[in-house]
């Protein structure tokens, strides 16, 4: 019999099927996210009935799953998605969807950590991939509401005035094109009172749906296939391929398999210096004049964090408040009393808008200690890649990811792979 999900085995025996789950089950999200009212092109999913083959298995129909797929489909694989509840079903809707570069971690910090050379590459790649998803997505002609828009960086109990200076300062050094500006100058560009802030360029925001949903449309326009629903239970060895065994029992012959699971872990997969925390979010009532000059994407430099941007149909989508806990019934009962916290913190920010809230929720958001996500093959599983995007910038992370990945699939590799890679000390 081959090795079932412990390490590769050569042969051409069966699997038994296997009725337990290859990742966790989990609650993802709850409440109503802004992006729900709106009606989706509906994408076509399969049954899966028999034994299938394919060049590359993707596991997880949302964000990652969907930039990986359009990534290995236009490199020339055949391509199938299996995700256990369908299409855009899990955290990709509970994003509030600010596609920036500038990393959780300061650049600073993250170089006491991690080098200074390799936290500038890091910073650096990030760049990168805000700037391949916004030229991918133009490519392909993906309607999706993606807009430039400048970051403004608030001073915080992560980085006060002094710090924040610096660490624009490092910014510079890193070739990144950033402006320090004074508490007087926030408030007199922003009316943010009492904080000093650093402005990003050329970051953006789109809807996270409609951005996962028209990748996924170009996947399956190259002939790639969505499964669901698929759960997987098992994966074992052969000569030349990785033998996908399902719940429901027919098989999946890979030559290549990408989890892509989001926040419902794999269980071969390492994940050291990753956790699942708990997040909440609002979205405003419409505005009626403009909620702040230039409609720049803010964040503070906190811990706890408070996140804004601008929403659909003139509201404001402000989120934060995360703690570290992944109860999903504690998460969901806090519904109500974070949303009373946001709606203040807002209104401290900007007491001009109208902060009560008209959507809710909360959702499970995976983070690492630096900032940086876990991106390519698992060490012990032959042809098997996983993609843990956790941080704040999870689907600039996922854009990295399918480029990397379609890398090495193809034989080119990536000059990166070692900044993401899981065998790196964390």
């Amino acid at each position: 019999m081959p090795q079932a999900a412990r390490g590769p085995h050569r042969s051409r025996s069966r699997v038994r099927p296997n009725k337990t789950s290859l990742s966790q089950r989990t609650d993802l999200r709850t409440g109503h996210a802004v992006w729900a009212g709106r009606r989706l092109a509906p994408l076509p999913v399969k049954d899966l009935r028999r034994d299938v083959r394919t060049d590359a298995l993707v596991v997880g129909a949302g964000i990652s799953g969907a930039l990986v797929a359009d990534a290995l489909t236009e490199a020339g694989l055949s391509v199938l998605i299996a995700d256990r509840r369908g299409p855009l079903q899990g955290s990709t809707s509970a994003s509030t969807c600010l596609l920036q570069y500038e990393l959780d971690v300061p650049l600073n910090r993250l170089a006491a950590r991690i080098g200074r050379v390799d936290a500038e590459r890091m910073w650096r790649r990030t760049r990168l991939a805000v700037d391949a998803l916004r030229e991918r997505t133009r490519h392909l002609g993906i309607r999706a509401g993606i807009e430039n828009r400048d970051a403004l960086e608030l001073e915080g109990t992560v980085l006060d005035e002094a710090e924040l200076r610096i660490e624009a300062e490092a910014r510079r050094r890193a070739g990144f094109e950033v402006t320090f500006l004074s508490r007087h100058a926030v408030r007199e560009r922003y009316g943010v009172r009492g904080r000093a802030a650093i402005v990003g360029y050329d970051n953006c925001l789109a809807d996270p749906r409609r951005l996962a949903a028209g990748f996924l449309h170009a996947a399956l326009g190259r002939g790639a296939h969505i499964y669901a629903p698929v759960e997987v239970s098992d994966l074992c060895w052969q000569a030349t391929s990785v033998v996908v065994q399902t719940k429901a029992g027919p098989i999946i012959r890979a030559r290549h398999v990408v989890l892509a699971t989001g926040y419902e872990l794999p269980r071969i997969v390492p994940t050291r210096g990753h956790k699942i925390v708990s997040t909440w979010a609002i979205a405003t009532k419409p505005q009626r004049h403009e909620p702040w000059p230039g409609r720049v994407l803010i964040w503070e430099a906190s811990d706890p964090y408070l996140y804004l941007r601008p929403g659909p149909g003139d509201r404001v989508i402000c989120g934060g408040e995360d703690e570290s806990f992944k109860d999903e019934e504690k998460r969901d009962a806090l519904l109500p009393e974070k949303t009373i916290v946001l709606e203040r913190k807002l209104k401290t920010l900007f007491p001009h808008l109208n902060t009560r809230a008209a959507y809710a929720w909360a959702g499970s958001f995976g983070v690492s200690t630096t900032g940086v996500p876990s991106i390519g093959p698992i060490p012990g599983y032959p042809r098997c890649y996983a993609v843990l995007g956790y941080g704040g910038n999870g689907i600039v992370f996922s854009m990295m990811a399918a480029q990397m990945l379609r890398g090495l699939i193809v034989g080119i590799g990536d000059p990166d792979t070692d900044l993401v890679s899981f065998t790196r000390q964390r």
